[in-house]
């Protein structure tokens, strides 16, 4: 039978951490072929973006953490920018560069002083290049900025990240440029499976939490993680940034002591947060401004360090075959590279549009 794909706005990130990939081609059939058209990558990799010539998919690029002092030099950023971004834009759809990764996760207080150079130093160099309209610059944050995230209209960021978060924002609101942030809900539940309702974090049906300032029910904890970053931008004077999810998922496997890490959780997280995006909702407090969110991962990455979750949030193993069924238990079909199958084949949006179209026809 025939399958109608739905177009399902997400992007994914593609983690390349491991000894076991496919090749950059047959990832980029695999991604074509199931519909994806937005992919975030940790690097510049040479292979990718060639791979992904003149086929419509938009990228972000990543400078990592180990990159933000030399960027901070007018002269390498040009070099950087010159060798590794320029070359693939006439055939690549490059959109953004994320200038370091969750940088005050670190802790190292002289990468925390050269993010907003070195964001600062990229952006005007694509400036003088003549490449600002084309590509925008900004860097990603794991949740953990945030002091207070409930309730989400008291959201509020760390204090002693507000002199450095405040040169951020005010060079996000100048360059128009988004705010994204990491923010997975898996961890909340793992450390608190007492306090954490499970659905609430799943999207699953559940009694909702209220705002008890704005009236505001949440049922699920992702958007009133999104809510109270807003919240916590506008305590510091902006109104006019968007705020996206540049990573977010659930592992699929864990360790003894990572509660929930299953392949039904993972199904049904990803799961209920792609029917979410497909409906272009909103959060609560902005219902007009649909979640705009990358999925972690692509695939199972085998030499990332940590706990076992962290090599298991892809959502297909190295092979292509579906780490879990999403929504229509043994109806997904299995990935095929052959040229001959264009047609056939499918990606996380195709099977998660499987999964609607059934729940919407029953």
């Amino acid at each position: 039978s025939s399958v109608q794909t739905l177009g399902l706005e997400v992007g994914i990130n593609y983690g390349q951490i491991a000894n076991n990939l496919p090749s950059p081609a047959r990832v980029s059939y695999l991604l074509r072929s199931l519909n994806i058209s937005r992919v975030k990558l940790y690097d510049a990799d040479p292979n990718v973006l060639l791979a992904f010539a003149n086929t419509n998919v938009e990228f972000i690029i990543g400078l990592g953490n180990e990159y933000l002092q030399n960027m901070t030099d007018p002269i390498k950023a040009q070099n950087w920018i010159q060798q590794r971004v320029q070359p693939y834009l006439t055939r690549t759809k490059i959109t953004c560069i994320t200038v370091g990764n969750e940088v005050y996760k670190t802790y190292d207080h002289q990468l925390w002083s050269n993010l907003l150079p070195a964001m600062q130093t990229v952006y005007n160099t694509l400036v003088n290049l003549g490449l600002d309209k084309q590509v925008t610059v900004t860097t990603a944050h794991s949740l953990d900025i945030l002091s207070v995230s409930f309730p989400p209209s008291a959201g509020a960021f760390r204090q002693d990240l507000g002199e450095y978060l405040h040169g951020i924002l005010n060079f996000h609101a100048q360059v128009k440029s988004p705010f994204l942030i990491n923010a997975y809900p898996y961890f909340a539940y793992k450390d608190k499976p007492n306090e954490v309702p499970l659905n609430y974090v799943l999207f699953q049906p559940n009694q909702g939490t209220m705002d008890p300032n704005t009236n505001l029910k949440y049922d699920n904890m992702l958007f009133a993680q999104i809510d109270a970053v807003y919240s916590a931008i506008k305590a510091m004077g902006h109104t006019d940034i968007e705020v996206r999810i540049s990573e977010t998922g659930w592992p699929s496997r864990g360790d003894e002591n990572e509660l929930g890490a299953t392949p039904e959780n993972a199904g049904l997280y990803n799961g209920n947060l792609l029917r979410r995006i497909e409906e272009k909702q909103g959060t609560p407090a902005k219902p007009n401004v649909p979640i705009d969110i990358y999925v972690f991962a692509l695939f199972n990455e085998n030499q990332k360090p940590g706990p076992t979750s962290e090599r298991n949030y892809g959502l297909f193993y190295p092979d292509g075959t579906p780490v879990y069924n999403i929504g229509v238990q043994g109806y997904l079909p299995e990935l095929i590279y052959s040229s001959a199958t264009t047609n056939n084949g499918f990606s996380i949006c195709s099977l998660l549009a499987l999964a609607i179209a059934y729940l919407i026809s029953s």
